[in-house]
């Protein structure tokens, strides 16, 4: 048991706090339309609950129109589950077209999304129920609380300014820091005095794995965010690994100790 509370608490933002599925399947749809010819027989109202419920597959964006191709190409959800990265490498390679370009063409098309129309786009990201009331008091004593994301950090911002959240600058770390979560763990417990008792809650269990991995952060405190971008199977593996905490919603909003309970 861990008697001690942290100090500082690091948190992903999507997946952790914000739940972004319909932005990535609108703008996953618009990009698909973009490399293929949009499917006569296919709606996106049918593929849309599909791709939410295949979306912990994706690691890196660009993957999510090639997932569109994949359930438009009849490829069962069984099958994009437990074999995505063989099936994603080979749609790739078979329509000739490259992770280099289909990645800058989905930026593209947020890009031009969030120009025109920036409260529309905003306005597909909600909060997971409970978290702004329990991240926001903390803020407001200065607690430090950071946010590590793939995410940019404007729009980081933007989602938690409509919710009354302002974090202080220098505890976002986002898509342009363009260094492993890991890194940024390190860089926070190095560079703060005193010394922060860091507690690290994250969606993607291969994200913690890796963390779990690196010998100097082993007093970062790991959770795995159960109502998160990811699958059972993955929640059920937290077992094996007595670092990694599986964390519950209803325990996020309660006091850190409780965190600890299962």
């Amino acid at each position: 048991m861990i008697n001690d509370k942290p100090t500082l608490l690091a948190l992903d933002f999507d997946g952790v706090l914000c739940d972004g599925l319909l932005e990535y399947f609108e703008t996953a749809w618009r990009t698909y339309c973009q490399l293929w010819s949009p499917p006569e027989k296919v709606s996106p109202e049918a593929l849309a609950p599909i791709f939410y419920r295949t979306r912990p597959v994706i690691e890196i964006g660009w993957e999510m129109p090639v997932l569109i191709r994949a359930l438009v190409l009849g490829i069962s959800e069984t099958e994009i589950l437990q074999n995505w990265s063989t099936i994603a490498h080979n749609l790739v390679t078979k329509e000739e077209l490259k992770a280099d370009v289909i990645g800058p063409c989905l930026d593209g098309v947020r890009d031009q999304w969030i120009h025109h129309d920036l409260s529309g786009w905003l306005g597909l990201h909600q909060f997971y129920p409970g978290v702004i009331e329990r991240i926001k008091p903390l803020i407001e004593q200065d607690f430090p609380v950071y946010i590590i994301t793939t995410k940019e950090e404007r729009f980081v911002r933007s989602l938690l300014e409509e919710q009354g959240v302002t974090i202080p600058e220098g505890r976002i770390f986002g898509k342009g820091y363009k260094r492993p979560k890991a890194q940024i763990l390190r860089e926070l417990l190095t560079t703060i005095q005193p010394t922060p008792k860091i507690w690290f809650i994250e969606d993607r269990l291969q994200t913690l794995l890796s963390v779990q991995q690196q010998a100097d952060l082993d007093s970062v405190q790991l959770f795995l965010a159960d109502w998160g971008y990811n699958l059972q199977q993955e929640r059920d593996l937290t077992s094996n690994y007595p670092r990694i905490h599986l964390l519950s919603l209803s325990q996020f909003s309660r006091d850190f100790l409780d965190w600890l309970n299962h």
